[in-house]
């Protein structure tokens, strides 16, 4: 009898000893694939919309999580565009929150706020939705505490790819039923990087730069309080300027319908405004790592009250930014883009 049992609890703990193992490696493997955050001004530049492209794309390739979307353009109709994108490529459940305390009435490049009321001409709606009451949404910074505070700790990438609102006003929040903690020490604990369309740096010959400067008050609170120990990675204007995606490029690599949203976007508004492949850098970096970019040494930025970027090189600074590539550099990137834009 007695050897009876022993022989079971030798079989019992060997099976617990497995089942250990396996969650050991599932727990790497689920590590290894990037927690992305996105936080976009969506509504302006169609840049946002392939950095979005991308990363359903990345998603689908089970290569990133996306956990949520802010919305960081005051307006419902911000929250609509997202929740179109969302739907049209398949995550409709994906958490959407809005900016309600931000930028009033900032400029606006391209403007397609109207693409969730594109309709057929038997006018019928061209798009689905998932919300019907956008007013219900939460706040930015309320998305960020909930979902951050059940993610493990320093697991959590912030594509940053616009205004800052959303991400000053976490940094500000106090406790609350998400977490005991406060912002700072929320993000302290749970991010482990912020990838950030934003700042000037090098030789650029433009004086500031355009996300922080329109909202100049909560770029500098992100700056005076974002933990020195969490890292920030620049994507600024000058790296993105090479890689353009014309109209006419977009609207031929999407030949199967014209019942998409981008397409959609470049057949009835005026995108051929310079607009640049900036934002989808930061996806991109935050996907496949650094091995694609060339990057600065380590450093400190701070902000000028004109928004200016001045980096100060120093080994234990916890920025770093995206430094301009080659001609084959852009058009590599770019085909990245485009492949994504060509599988939907």
């Amino acid at each position: 009898m007695k050897k009876n049992l022993l022989l079971l609890l030798t079989i019992l703990c060997a099976g617990m000893l497995v089942g250990c193992s396996d969650d050991a490696t599932s727990s790497k493997e689920q590590s290894d694939t990037p927690l992305i955050i996105l936080d976009t001004d969506i509504g302006s530049s169609t840049d946002d919309l392939f950095a979005m492209e991308m990363l359903y794309e990345y998603q689908r390739q089970g290569r990133c999580t996306l956990l949520g979307i802010i919305v960081d353009r005051q307006g419902q109709e911000y929250a609509a565009l997202a929740d179109v994108m969302n739907t049209y490529f398949g995550y409709p459940d994906l958490p959407i929150a809005l900016i309600r305390q931000g930028i009033p009435n900032p400029k606006i490049w391209i403007d397609y706020k109207d693409l969730p009321n594109y309709t057929h001409p038997d006018g019928t709606p061209m798009f689905n939705r998932t919300l019907t009451d956008y007013s219900t949404l939460p706040d930015g910074w309320q998305l960020y505490r909930q979902l951050l505070a059940a993610q493990p700790d320093h697991s959590v990438t912030i594509c940053s790819n616009g205004f800052v609102c959303a991400l000053a006003q976490l940094l500000q929040s106090g406790p609350d039923t998400h977490s005991p903690l406060n912002g700072v020490e929320l993000v302290r604990r749970k991010v482990k990087c912020l990838h950030i369309m934003g700042g000037v740096f090098g030789n650029s010959i433009e004086p500031v730069e355009y996300n922080f400067s329109q909202s100049i008050s909560f770029a500098q609170t992100l700056f005076k309080l974002w933990p020195s120990d969490i890292d920030i990675i620049f994507t600024s204007g000058e790296t993105g300027d090479p890689i353009e995606y014309t109209p006419q490029q977009v609207i031929t690599d999407i030949s199967w319908t014209d019942a998409h949203p981008i397409k959609q976007v470049y057949m009835r508004c005026n995108c051929n405004t310079g607009q640049k492949m900036w934002d989808p850098l930061t996806v991109i970096h935050a996907v496949e790592g650094d091995s694609l970019f060339s990057l600065s040494p380590r450093g400190t930025v701070t902000i000028t009250p004109q928004a200016g970027t001045p980096f100060t090189p120093t080994p234990n600074g916890n920025c770093r930014y995206q430094l301009p590539g080659s001609t084959t550099w852009a058009a590599t990137l770019l085909q990245k883009i485009r492949d994504a834009n060509k599988t939907h």
